[in-house]
């Protein structure tokens, strides 16, 4: 399998209310089983998920963080690592100043699965062409330094590929393996993408058709409370 991974240029500054899916098929041509990864910033400016803060005040978004948490888990200096509503663990609920006017804050989008199904329906149909629509965003890792892209909403593609039932390379049986596929597709866009250039949509297209189906990140790549040894 051979992937091609590119960045998507020439999109306008986004506001609210505007045409994600139109404004993407205005930049490139897409076609048959293309992933297109569009990342939170952008689904949140188009769909008003935005909130004013003081500017003058660098603690003015932490009321917001707590609104947005539904559990805090830790807390260090202006630091806060919360559960959002949406299930993700995250720095200050996924509240975003970055890459956003002076005096306001990027939210979460309320339903990343539901934006991310709008994106590939509109696509879909009013351009005839079946594609996956991944949503992305930059998280941390516990017990790791530096941040990468994960999924945080998916649509047409498949979010986990279980291997579970199936040979490995020596014929054994494999037993508990689940690829978290839309991850691993987020953080290979994001190195197209770059976290500088202002480049906030990539395709990667040459995936296999296996790849492709109805999923959902909160319903299956979430780990629920029981099976996790860490809560």
């Amino acid at each position: 399998m051979r992937l091609e991974i590119f960045p998507v240029e020439g999109l306008p500054e986004i506001t609210r209310g505007d045409d994600l899916a139109g404004m993407i098929c205005d930049a490139v041509e897409l076609v048959e089983n293309d992933v297109v990864m569009v990342t939170q910033k952008i689904v949140s400016k188009a769909e008003g998920a935005m909130v004013d803060i003081d500017p003058s005040n660098p603690l003015s978004h932490k009321p917001i963080v707590e609104r947005e948490s539904v559990r805090i888990l830790r807390r260090r200096g202006e630091l806060i690592i919360s559960q959002t509503k949406h299930g993700f663990v995250c720095a200050n609920a996924g509240i975003d100043l970055s890459n956003v006017e002076r005096g306001t804050a990027a939210l979460l989008p309320d339903d990343s699965d539901r934006s991310a199904r709008r994106i590939r329906d509109a696509i879909r149909g009013r351009y005839n062409v079946n594609v996956g629509v991944i949503i992305s965003d930059t998280f941390g890792r516990p017990w790791r330094r530096g941040v990468t892209d994960v999924a945080i909403g998916c649509a047409g593609v498949k979010a986990i590929l279980d291997l579970r039932g199936t040979p490995d390379a020596l014929g054994r049986t494999m037993q508990v393996t689940e690829v978290a596929l839309v991850d691993e597709l987020a953080s290979a866009a994001e190195l197209a993408m770059g976290k500088t250039t202002g480049i906030p949509v990539a395709v990667i297209r040459g995936g296999p058709t296996e790849w492709f189906g109805e999923s959902s990140v909160q319903n299956d790549l979430v780990r629920d409370a029981a099976d996790d040894l860490f809560r």
